[in-house]
């Protein structure tokens, strides 16, 4: 459910009140956020490409094929690293944005998974009760 206009003024205020009074606190929840972890990832990848990218032009100035070779490497290495992190953003991002589309997915793996060990379990009792409680906001 979105929150209004005031209340997201009022969380901004929350939110910039509690910097103020203790950053490092802020810095501390911020740097457990697994994207902060792959972004710095992400970065470090593109570091490593470019260092790659200087080994093989060094290798080909040098004529040191074994240094073009392993600035190759280095680039290959650091392309799929970035890959990768890039891959763990988006899917974070998009669980964060989208709550529904996390809990379907999860849902269709936890079908494949019984799908190949036998029968649906029966749904647990939250689960149940939620299901109640829509269909009685719902009308039915």
């Amino acid at each position: 459910m979105p929150l209004s206009e005031h209340e997201q003024r009022q969380l901004e205020q929350i939110e910039q009140a509690l910097y103020s009074e203790d950053p490092k606190f802020v810095h501390a929840v911020r740097s457990s956020d697994p994207r902060v972890h792959y972004k710095r990832r992400a970065y470090q990848a593109a570091a490593g490409f470019v260092l790659g990218v200087g080994l093989l032009l060094g290798g080909v100035i040098s004529q040191y094929v074994w240094v073009g070779v392993a600035g190759f490497v280095v680039m290959l290495v650091c392309c799929m690293w970035w890959l990768t992190s890039w891959r763990h953003i988006n899917a974070m991002s998009a669980k964060a944005l989208d709550p529904s589309r996390a809990k379907a997915s999860s849902s269709r793996r936890r079908h494949r998974q019984h799908k190949k060990s036998g029968p649906m379990p029966r749904p647990g009792m939250m689960e149940r009760l939620e299901e109640r409680w829509r269909r009685r906001q719902e009308g039915g």
